[in-house]
């Protein structure tokens, strides 16, 4: 990844479906978001190898994407929920620590929206940490409502 990084992670950008065949860019991915500073604030799982493939290998309801470039994963997001019954999905991102401060994370999130529009939801949900002013700045403008959910998390809502 420190190539493709180095390089502006060259090529062209591409949301896929995260499939068997992306397994080892998502590890890569995983493990460098893992060391990176915003671990403390995106952990929908572990970032592990095996929970990797497990999503890789996923063929149920919920989504699961990646915004690739240079054979690189630099973004990871996820529509989850609708295997547990639910009508609205809940929203994840997460961006390469290499990658932050490109202007990725908005075109990601609108394809998060449009994915989960074309499944059917008329919104989605997130929740965000309070100290994480960068991401909640974001999703302000990008039309998100906000709740607390307790005294160090929001819940937002995206009306679709």
């Amino acid at each position: 990844m420190a190539e493709a990084a180095d390089a502006g992670w060259g090529g062209p950008l591409e949301f896929r479906l995260l499939r068997p065949e992306l397994v080892a860019p998502l590890s890569a991915f995983f493990r460098a978001f893992a060391q990176g500073p915003d671990r403390a604030f995106f952990h929908p799982h572990p970032m592990t190898d095996e929970v990797a493939a497990r999503i890789c290998a996923y063929d149920g309801r919920d989504l699961y994407y990646a915004a690739c470039a240079a054979g690189g994963v630099v973004a990871y997001g996820l529509l989850r929920g609708w295997e547990e019954g639910f009508d609205s999905p809940s929203l994840g991102i997460a961006i390469h620590p290499e990658a932050r401060g490109r202007g990725l994370a908005r075109p990601f999130m609108a394809f998060l929206h449009a994915a989960a529009k074309v499944r059917g939801a008329t919104k989605v949900r997130l929740t965000v940490y309070r100290d994480n002013q960068r991401a909640v700045e974001l999703y302000r403008r990008l039309g998100y409502t906000f709740e607390p959910k307790n005294e160090r998390e929001l819940v937002g809502v995206l009306s679709l």
